[in-house]
């Protein structure tokens, strides 16, 4: 017996955000090739931190080198059972090193859930993006956050954390 292909289909509401990305991604590409970041941050919504916890999850911004925008966002749970250090996650958004940042609506989200879940406070490093500043500066901001943490003492964090026990994750490029 012959089976019979099966046909792959969106649903309306995924075709339409595929299609307002795909449309607010070329009306942002100039014909020098540059990004105009102003029509791309209507296409990308920001989520500010919140010490006040959202779905049980507090959020800081910690600065390292404010002359290159280099940034952190830490979510640390509020509900932990127990009073022993975090586990630490260190996530590098993805967007093909060109679009989003650490603090999108989309990666806030993705953030605060995995720390909820994974009972882990979760480090989301904000690098520069391409094409103003080029490869391979987002691996050495990367590389540099990872420096600031392990040089930084405990106390100087809103979370008890255990860098111990750090992961490293990420998405897309960021992974």
């Amino acid at each position: 017996m012959e089976e019979t292909p099966t046909t792959l289909r969106l649903s309306l509401k995924t075709r339409l955000l595929l299609a307002a990305h795909s449309f607010g991604t070329r009306a942002a590409i100039r014909s020098d090739h540059t990004l105009n970041r102003s029509v791309l941050n209507i296409f990308d919504p920001k989520a500010a931190a919140s010490a006040k916890p959202i779905n049980g999850v507090s959020s800081f911004d910690i600065s390292i080198e404010p002359a290159r925008n280099l940034w952190f966002r830490l979510y640390a749970p509020t509900s932990t059972a127990t009073t022993d250090a975090l586990p630490v996650i260190i996530f590098f958004h993805g967007g093909g090193f060109a679009f989003m940042a650490a603090n999108s609506r989309s990666f806030d989200v993705l953030c605060r859930q995995l720390a909820r879940e994974t009972n882990a406070a979760v480090i989301s490093v904000n690098y520069r993006l391409a094409p103003e500043y080029k490869y391979p500066c987002q691996y050495e901001d990367g590389f540099d956050t990872l420096k600031y943490i392990d040089d930084m003492s405990s106390e100087s964090f809103p979370a008890s954390l255990d860098l111990g026990r750090c992961f490293i994750a990420g998405d897309s490029a960021g992974g």
